[in-house]
């Protein structure tokens, strides 16, 4: 069922290709060439075959019933919740939370964790290559709380400023929350080091995994951060479904972040005592089969193997990379020395949405505006970009079709 590495351990993408039903689909009478894996990535045959088992075979609410079903559906999920933890190199698989996605990840940690932890004049250090997701929750329990936020800036290349971020981590510093790799510009952050600066002032740190984890080996654990998130839908799993990793501490700590049925070990209308976690946290039915489609896209990454993806996609990259810089009236946005696979760019004299809807009709689907992170817009002076972000299934191919693309959206605007 799934692609299998070929022999001496070669990367076959044209089998991992066949694994993915939809890139046999023809846009405007042309071949797909979907280069949006950083807005959502497509799924393979595993995860789709896993939500149609779960829903046909073994669907039931979860760790209420004492029927067979029930007791199916419940062993299902928590499978999927070991296969996170497995994942991440999580201590405990009571420290992973199932959420909506990242940003209900985020938005949990700062109401929870900030409402109980932040006053007046306390930091929350972000930084200037963070998504909307990463921003606003924090600004709502500023805005609540009176602490206060800073931000760490970016130099030219899209890089992080260590020296910076190191002179604004204080000791009213008490959040530090950044991302793993930015969405808008395939900025690797050294993320290690940043939460080696935050404890030695005892500030915790949440980090934004989204567009890390599809590329990036990820140790909890060795990384020692406080909190991490993503969502499943980046990591070629369903929508709707995500992960926040806490330290079992931390979390015992936090009060619950919703409140109903689940989340409770006892309730009258004098008190209601709560459940233990990883139950605190996920108030209500839980996105059942959206945990089972996650288990089953972890496991079909494990049959690949991140390190090999890692390889593909960083080939990919420099290939792209190479042939963009070679046509003329391209910037690229974003070129620091460690990037993932994401390449956004602008071309003179034509607006990114131009580009993308012309794109479109070549069959080419990328993604064009601001990216949820008007700031990084901001700090380059630009409207928007068009980003151009590879995953597993992407080809060299691929590639040059995005090129000639772009040779006809210069055509078109020459006449």
């Amino acid at each position: 069922m799934n692609a299998l590495m070929a022999e001496h351990g070669a990367y076959d993408v044209a089998r991992i290709r066949g694994d993915f039903p939809i890139l046999g689909e023809r846009v405007y009478g042309k071949p797909l060439t979907y280069l949006d894996n950083g807005a959502s990535a497509q799924k393979p045959r595993a995860v789709i075959d896993a939500i149609r088992n779960a829903y046909e075979t073994e669907y039931a609410n979860v760790h209420r019933g004492v029927h067979y079903l029930s007791q199916r559906a419940t062993d299902a999920m928590e499978s999927a919740r070991q296969k996170v933890r497995d994942f991440l190199n999580a201590r405990e698989d009571h420290e992973i939370i199932f959420v909506r996605g990242a940003t209900e990840g985020i938005n949990l940690v700062a109401a929870s964790w900030g409402r109980a932890n932040l006053k007046p004049g306390d930091e929350i250090l972000l930084t200037t290559m963070e998504h909307h997701s990463n921003i606003v929750p924090w600004q709502m329990i500023r805005d609540q709380t009176g602490a206060v936020i800073k931000v760490a800036p970016i130099d030219d290349d899209g890089a992080l400023v260590m020296e910076e971020l190191a002179r604004l981590i204080g000791p009213r510093t008490r959040m530090v929350a950044v991302t793993h790799v930015s969405n808008a510009l395939g900025t690797v952050v050294p993320i290690a080091d940043i939460i080696r600066r935050a404890h030695a002032v005892g500030a915790k740190v949440l980090i934004d995994g989204c567009q890390a984890v599809p590329h990036i080996p990820v140790d909890v654990q060795a990384l020692d951060c406080d909190f991490y998130v993503f969502s499943g839908h980046k990591l070629y799993g369903p929508s709707g479904i995500g992960v926040l990793y806490g330290k079992a501490a931390l979390l015992e700590a936090m009060p619950p972040y919703q409140g109903g049925g689940e989340m409770i070990e006892t309730v009258t209308f004098q008190k209601t005592t709560y459940a233990g976690l990883p139950f605190k946290f996920e108030a209500g039915t839980p996105h059942i089969v959206g945990a089972v489609g996650l288990g089953a896209a972890i496991e079909y990454l494990g049959s690949l193997g991140l390190p090999r993806i890692a390889a593909h996609e960083h080939e990919l990259l420099a290939y792209a990379t190479e042939r963009l810089a070679a046509l003329n009236a391209i910037r690229i946005v974003g070129r620091a020395p460690e990037k993932a696979a994401i390449l956004s760019f602008t071309l003179d004299g034509v607006h990114p949405h131009d580009i993308g809807t012309i794109l479109d009709r070549e069959g080419i689907a990328v993604r064009t505006g601001h990216h949820c992170a008007q700031p990084v817009m901001d700090r380059f002076d630009l409207p928007a970009t068009v980003r151009a972000s590879f995953g597993l299934y992407n080809t060299r191919e691929e590639v040059d079709r995005l090129v000639a693309g772009l040779a006809r959206v210069q055509e078109i605007f020459r006449s």
